[in-house]
C-alpha cells in the first residue's frame, strides 16, 4: 500500500494505491492518521481509485483509522471504491460505518 497526500480546502485526501493487506501497512497507515490528527486535519478522504483489493486485515486497518479520527472528533470517508471492495464492505457489514462516495467531488461536498 502506498499513498499520496493532497488537500482540497480543509479536506485531506489520501490517494491509496495497491492492495491493503495488513502487516507493515498497519503501522504506516496508523502513523499517517496520527500525524494528520496531530496537525488538526480531521477531515480525511481515502481515494480508493487504485485499490484493487483489501483483505480482512486491511479492513482492520481502516477501522482503526476510522476509530482514531472519530475519537478526535474527525471524519473519515472513502471514495472511488471498486465493486469488489464495496462488496466486501457489505459482506462485513461495514457499509454503515464507512461512508463511501462514487467520486472525489461528491465526497468533498458531503464533508
Amino acid at each position: 500500500m502506498k499513498f499520496k497526500e493532497s488537500q482540497n480546502g480543509d479536506v485531506t485526501i489520501l490517494s491509496i494505491s495497491g492492495k491493503i493487506m495488513g502487516g507493515p501497512d498497519h503501522d504506516k497507515f496508523h502513523e499517517e492518521i496520527k500525524r494528520l490528527i496531530g496537525d488538526g486535519r480531521l477531515k480525511v478522504l481515502l481515494d480508493f481509485a487504485k485499490v484493487p483489493w483489501i483483505n480482512s486485515t486491511g479492513l482492520g486497518i481502516l477501522i482503526s483509522g476510522y476509530a482514531s479520527l472519530k475519537q478526535a472528533e474527525g471524519r473519515l470517508m472513502i471514495c472511488n471504491v471498486n465493486d469488489r471492495v464495496l462488496s466486501l464492505f457489505y459482506t462485513a457489514q461495514l457499509h454503515d460505518i464507512f461512508e463511501t462516495h462514487e467520486s472525489t467531488e461528491k465526497a468533498i461536498e458531503a464533508f
